[in-house]
């Protein structure tokens, strides 16, 4: 069992809150039993039946659920940071992609490096990520665009999810772009993705969820309309990269299609908006691909204005956001997006795993949810989100485990 008393302020951000509301607690306590949380409250409440059990002193910090980043690309080969400069000297995304950069390039690394290379190199990642206090990571493929190599990127995820505490949630996302091979065949690879990839994604259990890419210089809303239903009729989960560039009706179509998640969204439209609010699909923001491209940040304001609940993401990448960094991520949501720090925690925590569908397991601290914490080196959420600094996380709890211990 344990114990944690003298919390300076705890985020219990329950599920059935608004977002602005992370439901804060000063002066608290928490207790989990195996992997569960049993009690949370006013350290002065604590039951007596806890009292006699050693407890771990906070020494007044913060305590918040365990972090969830709820869109990455975990698995890639190579880099891409001489891209970096293109950008810097006025070379846009679409002229990078355009020239043999962009996702082409980390396809054809992806395709050439072994499979316990591409793990070892997650691994680390997700090593730095814990130590952030993230518990939970949904991983797309994506970067291999045929068929052995999704594969092998799904088959690192199954692996790596045995082998280190983070809980992994793989998203298929063949519909990356179309590969360099089917550009003369578009149609050929949609039927690739939806008779052949799909169906043995599915069965085989290999991601619970099916992502496409919904933009100019990747998929037509004809295009992934087809291969989301085909992920639909296979029993997968819907998720989709929706307006990043430019306003493609993407929002419009995860609604229609009752995606979990529609994400990017930088250029949707209040259309867009109000039809992501009527179907309950979560907005996904990715402020650090906003930073490194230097495009807009996502309407995150006009999305709670429509009711549309937003959660915050890292997009980790080796291109656009070439950073697993989500407490930086989620300064950035509070100074760019206009967010507050509990609009912003909730969107890190209940509302990411609203966006995984889990919504009603983790991403809080309440009687019952899996014992995910992170405890934080500030008195408070509005300082932690305010005083960046390089990691202000000292311990994690996973499932009831300790993974760092504090000081």
């Amino acid at each position: 069992m344990i114990v944690l008393r003298h919390i300076s302020q705890l985020a219990r951000c329950p599920a059935d809150f608004e977002q602005q509301n992370a439901g804060l607690i000063e002066n608290a306590a928490l207790v989990a039993e195996g992997s569960k949380i049993i009690w949370v409250g006013k350290d002065k409440d604590l039951p007596d039946s806890f009292h006699h059990l050693e407890s771990v002193d906070c020494q007044k910090k913060l305590v918040i659920p365990g972090l969830i980043d709820c869109h990455t690309h975990l698995c890639f080969g190579g880099w891409r940071g001489d891209e970096f400069e293109m950008r810097l000297q006025g070379r846009s995304y679409q002229e990078i992609a355009a020239a043999g950069g962009g996702i082409r390039s980390t396809v054809a690394a992806t395709r050439d490096s072994d499979k316990e290379d591409l793990k070892n190199k997650a691994l680390q990642a997700l090593k730095g990520m814990l130590e952030l206090g993230v518990t939970t990571v949904e991983c797309k493929s994506g970067y291999g665009l045929d068929y052995a190599n999704e594969i092998k990127q799904l088959e690192i995820y199954r692996q790596l999810d045995q082998v280190q505490a983070i809980d992994l949630v793989p998203t298929f996302l063949g519909a990356h772009i179309v590969p360099e091979e089917y550009q003369d065949k578009r149609q050929d690879y949609v039927q690739l993705l939806c008779d052949r990839l799909i169906p043995e994604i599915a069965e085989r259990g290999l991601a619970r969820f099916c992502d496409a890419f919904v933009e100019n210089g990747a998929f037509s809303v004809a295009e992934g309309k087809q291969i989301l239903q085909a992920a639909a009729n296979s029993g997968l989960g819907l998720k989709l990269h929706a307006d990043q560039l430019s306003e493609g009706g993407g929002a419009s179509l995860a609604a229609e299609l009752g995606a979990v998640s529609a994400e990017h969204l930088e250029y949707a439209s209040e259309e867009g908006m109000r039809a992501l609010a009527a179907a309950g699909t979560v907005a996904v923001s990715l402020p650090l691909a906003s930073l490194y491209l230097r495009e807009a940040y996502m309407q995150a304001r006009g999305m709670i204005s429509a009711g549309v609940k937003v959660a915050v993401a890292t997009d980790f990448n080796p291109g656009s956001a070439p950073s697993y960094h989500l407490p930086l991520a989620m300064t950035l949501a509070c100074i760019n997006q206009q967010m507050t720090p509990q609009e912003v925690l909730t969107g890190a925590t209940t509302i990411a795993a609203s966006a995984l569908s889990a919504e009603h397991r983790i991403g809080s601290l309440m009687p019952g949810y899996e014992a995910d914490v992170a405890i934080i080196d500030a008195p408070s959420l509005n300082h932690w989100l305010y005083h960046f600094c390089a990691n202000a996380c000292c311990a994690v709890i996973k499932s009831g485990q300790w993974q760092r211990i504090p000081d």
